[in-house]
């Protein structure tokens, strides 16, 4: 049998058991672990072990609970209530305002969590009723929402950057410096959007009335507190690391004594917060970490059968695509198996096999992973199984239904369609700050 219809036999398999409902770190772990003791007997074993050491060892990986640690802090201590409160003030006087506000929420919360389900929560809970309440089409609100809780997974701290960090070996300050422009600009495409549209189409998201917004300027200001202590949270962790003065790991430690710091300067640090929000933590980290132990245990097997290198031959020398036809082909094949899998699993899926070919045809990786997360962005959103689709159904009230939510999401995957095309033509978007960065560190 050839290495590529082993290759092919089990790629199909991990897929056949993801489509039985298997979790999928064991649906990939076990494809691999067996296809590793049937290539070269006892000692492929060591290839689980060899994987289990590598992850040990990256340092970076710490960066992950911590930073998970400090979003669901910040969220679940109503840190982010206060935030949209203050938005609701400042912005409703717009056309659209508050719908504006929401997505200047979500890039903050991304700022905080690294998490779109994070986003997608306290958006759904807090953003989504009270704009159902002022009037707001309850087509567009939803998009709205969607939209801008995908950007966890672009604007740093990105957990899913740090993952694909792992895989692609490159450092996770390159990768989250090149995710600031990209995030920003789909934000303001965004905000764009929703400022014309609602200028044109009132009734979409009317203005708060006067005697709502009318309240004293010192009144307004005193507001803006709420912003003062996330902010500065951020600012200060990201702002010691960019200069030199912490490390990568430092910053995600600083970032989560001071979310815990801001809850008790908030008074609202309690036994019943701190056990909630460490076991949500737990509960994620552990399943990226048993995910990642799992790609990299299939990703050493892929490339030693040389399953890269056949699929580089296929398509560039038997098929004949250029680079650019090669790489369009594979944001497609993302944007497909987005309609089923998240994108940890896309990430873990697709990476071994894709990441090499990306680097073989000459792109850089850096830039190839400001691409797969706006892919991820797009997948998560298009129907008929995009994540967020059935996470906005399962969070959204009775008279949201499954059909409004499908079309909530068409301008907003446009949109980021058109974003990502730029990206592609303009790799300096991404690339500026990273260069600009380590030529002046």
């Amino acid at each position: 049998m050839s290495y590529e219809v082993i290759a092919l036999l089990m790629f199909s398999s991990m897929m056949l058991m993801l489509l039985t409902g298997q979790r999928v770190f064991g649906a990939i772990g076990f494809v691999a672990v067996v296809a590793s003791l049937a290539l070269w007997g006892d000692g492929g074993s060591e290839l689980a072990f060899s994987a289990a050491m590598k992850l040990m060892k990256w340092f970076p990986l710490i960066t992950l609970p911590l930073f998970i640690f400090m979003g669901y802090m910040l969220s679940e201590s109503g840190i982010a209530e206060d935030l949209y409160k203050a938005m609701h003030v400042w912005m409703g006087g717009l056309r659209g305002g508050l719908a504006i506000g929401t997505i200047g929420l979500m890039v903050i919360i991304s700022a905080m969590n690294g998490l779109s389900v994070a986003g997608m929560a306290i958006g759904a809970t807090i953003a989504l009723p009270e704009l159902l309440r002022r009037g707001y089409d309850k087509i567009m609100v939803t998009g709205v929402i969607q939209a801008g809780s995908s950007l966890g997974i672009l604007v740093p701290p990105s957990v899913v950057l740090i993952l694909y960090g792992m895989i692609a070996r490159q450092p996770v300050t390159k990768l989250w410096l090149a995710g600031v422009f990209p995030g920003l600009m789909l934000a303001g495409m965004f905000v764009i959007y929703i400022a014309v549209r609602c200028y044109f189409q009132p009734h979409l998201g009317p203005a708060l009335p006067k005697e709502e917004r009318d309240m004293p300027l010192g009144a307004k200001l005193a507001l803006l507190k709420a912003g003062i202590l996330p902010f500065g949270i951020f600012f200060c962790m990201t702002g010691l690391f960019l200069m030199g003065v912490t490390s990568l790991v430092e910053s995600s430690a600083f970032g989560a004594a001071s979310a815990m710091i801001a809850a008790v300067i908030k008074g609202r640090m309690n036994r019943v917060l701190l056990e909630t929000t460490v076991r949500k933590t737990l509960a994620i980290s552990c399943m990226f970490m048993w995910i990642i132990l799992a790609a990299l245990c299939f990703g050493a097997v892929f490339d030693g059968l040389g399953a890269v290198r056949s699929i580089k031959t296929l398509f560039v020398e038997d098929l004949g695509l250029s680079a650019w036809e090669v790489l369009l082909l594979m944001q497609l094949t993302y944007i497909l198996m987005g309609m089923f899998l998240d994108d940890t699993a896309m990430l873990v899926i697709v990476a071994p096999l894709f990441i090499p070919v990306a680097k073989a045809l000459g792109f850089d990786l850096v830039w190839y992973g400001v691409l797969y997360t706006i892919t991820c962005q797009i997948a998560y959103m298009t129907p008929p199984f995009g994540y967020n689709l059935f996470l906005m159904r399962a969070m959204a009230p009775p008279e949201i239904g499954l059909r409004d939510i499908y079309r909530s999401v068409v301008p907003f995957v446009a949109i980021m369609a058109f974003g990502l095309l730029v990206v592609m033509a303009y790799p300096q978007i991404a690339l500026w700050l990273p260069e600009y960065y380590y030529a002046h560190k």
